[in-house]
């Protein structure tokens, strides 16, 4: 037991220690500071921005640069559907793959260019080496950099600054950040043992029967796996994802994908407070997303560690729940992980989700409803701060003074587009889909489980692709056309209505003319004000989805103790 929480405490201890340096590197990146990186790749830029025809030093308002993030995902979703379509005749292809269904592949598509990355597939089986490099991990880059840029864009108008230009920042993201780091992380993970290769998948005789030849599936997945992790995104090259010994095959590794997925979200953070010149407020920000995080992953250890009582009471004695686990990450490395990968929205996993205590069922649950312990890749700083926008209009109401954030006024169309984005579209995202879902005919939800953990399979589902999370319960026979359709549409609200919302917010917010400071100013940057704000956080959270979270795991908790499931 001890050894798994000490492993614990030192993942988390390394990413709050890589934190101040990473956040400070992001900054001097987007604030046009120079880098150690410049002189490498300061050609390479100049390169993209002329053959592309970028205009580097045009600045976009908070419309146009939506607009960009819309038109180039477009483009991008139309290209890799029709890799998608046409691979059976598309070169690395050395185990004949023919197309997908048209609504699969469509799926595929919408989920991997929206940053969440869910499967409904299994990837060696499905999907050509060509298809998984040159539009998957095509994808995992760009994804990630617009999520990157937007948040960038919220941070420059929140401060007050204009919010930049999409396709800069977007590229930058890219050659500055994401690809310098996947460099190295595919160098580690191919000397740790990933196979990084276009052949294609191994023969050899099985044990029990040596005239009996298996085939071992294999590919370029140490690239894969790195971006995988650190730009968010989770799609497995294999269908068990970090799970599979070719993409996790030890402790090293692990421990390399846990820092990788919160390393930019957590980051993110400092970033914005250099921006602000508010290092202090950031600190106390970065408290919120942290405490929930340690307080989400002790639940679920606790859960995982303390086993499940109908197996404990055959047993006769207390043992750990290694249902759906690798024994070589144990329970405290499988816990760690189901809490990062939904913290972070990342979408990874190296257990299976559907064999989790009740415990770890609410937490994984909760995080893709709260969506800012640290968050999408960018976008949960964002919604963070837009939680501290609320939280500034509801305090100065209580105590009667003018809302004002940074300088400036918290007005009428700030707090409508606040309530809009964290109020309004990630509910109608997951409950409404899942409504019609839980009311239709069991062939077409698909549920395996008709019980309250079926009810979790169902939300778990729609929440991870209105999150942009990508993770499932994997109960669900969800390879269909109403899966495929349904959660297309939790997909799409569920990341570009949020965008939108969050450039037209920071638009106005870089418009607005800053106020001076008075005696009668709400600081900001205090204890008492981060504690309201986290208490905003959770109560809103709350009304939203605690009827749902009561009828799936909570329920489920009270039947495993009452030893009816």
């Amino acid at each position: 037991m001890l050894q798994g929480w000490i492993q614990i405490i030192l993942t988390l201890v390394i990413v709050v220690a890589i934190t101040p340096f990473f956040g400070r590197y992001m900054a001097r990146v987007f604030m046009k500071q120079r880098t150690f990186l410049d002189p490498a790749l300061n050609s390479l830029d100049r390169v993209i921005f002329t053959l592309s025809g970028v205009r580097t030093r045009e600045e976009m308002t908070g419309w146009q640069y939506a607009r960009a993030v819309l038109y180039s995902n477009l483009a991008m979703l139309v290209f890799i559907y029709l890799i998608f379509m046409f691979q059976g005749v598309l070169p690395f292809n050395p185990t004949g793959l023919s197309a997908p269904s048209w609504h699969l592949a469509l799926h595929t598509a919408i989920s991997f260019v929206t940053n969440t990355n869910q499967q409904h597939y299994s990837g060696e089986t499905t999907y050509s080496y060509f298809s998984q490099f040159a539009a998957l991990g095509f994808m995992m880059f760009t994804s990630a950099a617009t999520g990157i840029a937007v948040a960038i864009a919220f941070i420059r108008g929140l401060t007050g600054r204009p919010l930049g230009n999409f396709y800069v920042d977007m590229i930058q993201s890219i050659t500055r950040i994401l690809l310098p780091i996947s460099m190295v992380g595919a160098v580690l993970f191919i000397a740790a043992g990933i196979p990084e290769t276009l052949a294609g998948p191994a023969v050899v005789p099985t044990l029990e029967n040596p005239a009996i030849s298996q085939a071992i599936a294999r590919g370029s997945v140490a690239h894969f796996e790195i971006i995988k992790e650190l730009g968010e995104n989770g799609g497995g090259f294999f269908s068990i994802n970090s799970a599979h010994p070719f993409e996790n095959p030890n402790g090293f590794t692990n421990l390399v994908e846990l820092v990788a997925m919160l390393v930019i979200p957590s980051s993110m953070i400092i970033t914005y407070g250099i921006f602000a010149n508010n290092l202090k407020q950031a600190w106390l920000v970065y408290c919120i997303p942290l405490t929930l995080l340690v307080v989400f992953i002790t639940i679920t250890a606790i859960g995982e560690y303390q086993g499940n009582p109908a197996v404990n009471a055959l047993l006769g004695s207390q043992a750990p729940n290694l249902e759906g686990k690798e024994v070589r990450f144990g329970w405290a490395q499988s816990a760690l992980f189901a809490v990062f990968t939904t913290a972070s929205m990342c979408g990874a996993i190296n257990s299976m989700h559907d064999s989790l205590m009740p415990n770890g069922g609410f937490v994984t649950l909760s995080n893709m409803f709260l969506q800012i312990v640290f968050g999408g890749q960018g976008t949960g700083t964002a919604y963070l701060f837009a939680y501290l926008i609320l939280a500034v209009f509801v305090t100065g109401l209580m105590v009667g003074r003018t809302p004002e954030f940074l300088g400036r006024k918290i007005e009428k169309r700030e707090v409508v587009l606040a309530t809009f984005l964290l109020l309004l579209i990630h509910p109608i995202a997951v409950l409404i889909p899942s409504a019609i879902t839980l009311a239709s005919s069991g062939q077409l939800a698909g549920i395996s489980n008709p019980g309250f953990h079926g009810l979790s399979q169902v939300i778990y589902e729609y929440a991870s692709a209105a999150a942009n999370n990508g993770s499932g319960l994997e109960g669900l026979g969800d390879g269909s056309l109403w899966w495929n359709l349904s959660t297309s549409f939790s997909l799409l609200a569920g990341r570009y209505i949020p965008i939108v919302s969050l450039l037209l917010l920071a638009d106005g917010m870089a418009r607005k003319q800053p106020v001076p400071e008075t005696a009668g100013t709400l600081r900001t940057d205090t204890g008492l004000f981060t504690g309201v704000t986290a208490g905003v956080v959770l109560i809103l959270g709350a009304l939203t989805f605690l009827p749902v979270l009561a009828l799936g795991p909570v329920a489920e908790a009270f039947q495993i103790v009452r030893g009816i499931g």
